[in-house]
């Protein structure tokens, strides 16, 4: 009877990267020669169970192969463990993967996984839920919720573009944000972000100063409300600095609550969830490790 490694793979079986996961398998036989432990989902939020019961099996090291929203699962389930995440960046977006300059490139992707530097980060969580990348409510809420998976599948990363100017003249809502128990913000908002990691799509910089290793979550707000003062605050978050926008403030804190007037989309990670009327947010200073180059 083989024996069983303590390697698993978690895979969305809808996403792809290099020679798919025909190469991936032949990629960890080549160099690990016990039994994989081996799961396919067709969505990620059916990927928790399958990461548990991988656990439960023995796994120390997790393959989880999929995006920004696959990826957020496996934090949600891994944090707290002793296992070891590896990411395999097959998603739409892989901005968790981009800021630990972990490649779209298989085989690198593999090296990294098997024999990269172990790195214990931090992760956010957000009404009970942990994120790698960043949370966000308003404007950002309803650009993950509407750019669909279907969109996403045919319109990659310009699904986001398309549903984004679809909402930058709404209007913005009467929002509280305190941070570390000090009111910091309290007026009208129109997106509410958190961030653990500073690179949003397209490379901009959300949170300049931002590290997933550093204690703390940055906590960003605009008050953007039309067409022409969404352009300043886009352009100023890609030619400059974030926090030299006139539309934007940014801070950093252990604990955030953010209270809305009227129920708002929330998103983490690229995954729309439920409307709401409070967020509570805060660090967990090395939650989870991870392999990076």
């Amino acid at each position: 009877m083989a024996k069983r490694s303590d390697v698993a793979v978690i895979a969305h079986a809808r996403k792809t990267l290099g020679g798919g996961l025909d190469e991936l398998r032949k990629l960890l036989t080549d160099e690990i020669h016990d039994e994989l432990i081996w799961y396919e989902v067709p969505k990620s939020k059916k990927a928790p169970k399958k990461i548990r019961k991988a656990l439960d099996q023995g796994a120390k090291r997790v393959f989880v192969w999929g995006g920004d929203g696959m990826v957020q699962r496996a934090v949600d389930t891994l944090a707290g463990t002793d296992a070891t995440l590896s990411i395999l960046p097959a998603g739409t977006a892989n901005l968790f993967a981009t800021n630990l300059g972990i490649p779209e490139n298989l085989a690198e992707a593999v090296r990294i996984g098997l024999h990269g530097t172990e790195r214990e980060l931090d992760l956010g969580k957000i009404n009970g839920e942990h994120f790698a990348v960043m949370a966000g409510a308003g404007f950002d809420g309803h650009l993950i919720s509407e750019a669909d998976s279907g969109a996403k599948d045919r319109m990659g990363k310009l699904a986001y573009v398309w549903t984004g100017l679809r909402h930058i003249q709404d209007d913005p809502s009467p929002t509280k944000i305190t941070v570390d128990g000090n009111t910091w913000f309290e007026g009208e908002a129109s997106c509410v972000l958190f961030g653990n990691v500073s690179t949003i799509t397209g490379g901009i910089k959300a949170f300049d100063d931002a590290k997933p290793d550093d204690g703390w979550l940055e906590v960003g707000v605009a008050t953007s409300q039309n067409a022409v003062e969404w352009a300043r605050t886009l352009g100023r978050m890609a030619l400059g600095r974030s926090d030299r926008s006139p539309f934007v403030q940014i801070t950093r804190a252990k604990r955030i609550e953010v209270k809305f007037a009227q129920p708002t989309l929330y998103e983490l990670d690229g995954g729309d969830r439920s409307t709401v009327r409070k967020l509570k947010a805060k660090v967990v200073p090395g939650a989870i490790r991870v392999r990076v180059p």
